[in-house]
């Protein structure tokens, strides 16, 4: 099993960094199911911005519906602001495919047409399959297909990764 070192800590000290430069006037966070809406949720109090977050869930416009079926981040969507006109920060923990991107782009369209969407990622692990790239990435890192990489939370609101496989 290979070691990756990452200090999520540290990153996300850089992802703020990333995201105050990527803010324009009427930009919303909106953090994808799970990670990233941990990191929207910190964002939004850190950087002092006014009204709140929006979270998303890719599950019902996946294009592994039909194998994986619906999960329970189904109902996780919450956008308490309209989209339509707005600049819209995808906030994301892990890049890879570009699948997930995808998938919640194509929901945050039925809620509205934004002036914009710009996406900020925590770490970006290659892997892509779709024309997807973040306008901000903490860090890059190379993994194999068969390694996992997962933000934690933990009790206190620290961040750290899970890193599962090969």
């Amino acid at each position: 099993m290979s070691t990756l070192l990452l200090d999520a800590e540290a990153l996300y000290a850089d992802l703020k960094r990333g995201v105050q430069r990527l803010l324009q006037p009427d930009t919303a966070l909106v953090g994808i199911w799970s990670g990233g809406a941990w990191l929207a949720e910190r964002l939004q109090q850190d950087l002092a911005l006014p009204g709140q977050h929006g979270v998303i869930s890719s599950a019902l416009h996946r294009d592994d519906f039909g194998s994986k079926g619906m999960n329970a981040s189904a109902d996780h969507t919450k956008l308490p602001f309209a989209i339509e006109g707005r600049h819209i920060l995808l906030i994301d923990d892990v890049l890879y495919t570009g699948r997930t991107t995808r998938a919640v782009i194509n929901e945050l369209f039925d809620f509205g047409r934004p002036a914009s969407v710009t996406l900020a990622v925590l770490v970006d692990r290659g892997g892509r399959q779709l024309p997807i790239e973040p306008a901000f990435s903490a860090a890059r890192v190379s993994l194999s297909a068969e390694q996992r990489l997962r933000l934690a939370k933990a009790a206190d609101g620290r961040f750290s990764f899970d890193l599962k496989g090969d």
